[in-house]
């Protein structure tokens, strides 16, 4: 596991809480918005990096490839925490 991978691990995590934080009706809970915000930031991970987009992948980890990893995995998480949560609002009804 690279650092890039456990920076958007770690930003994944927040962006799932902020997303649930932020659409009160879509939220998991505490504990599932990080799992699966979590989960979101590895898988950001794994589709930046088959775009050959990933930031330690040339030149190390500088500051423009610590920002990509914040920002994929943050969306990431976000991304897949507001789908699930509109998967279980759904099958709630």
């Amino acid at each position: 596991m690279d650092m890039s991978m456990i920076i958007q691990i770690v930003a994944g995590l927040v962006g799932g809480n902020a997303a649930g934080a932020g659409l009160k009706n879509l939220s998991l809970g505490t504990a599932g918005n990080s799992i699966v915000g979590a989960v979101g930031g590895i898988a950001s991970s794994f589709l930046v990096s088959q775009m050959g987009m990933s930031p330690d992948a040339a030149a190390g980890l500088d500051i423009s490839g610590i920002i990509q990893s914040v920002v994929a995995g943050g969306a990431g998480g976000a991304v897949l925490t507001a789908i699930l949560g509109f998967v279980k609002k759904a099958m709630v009804k």
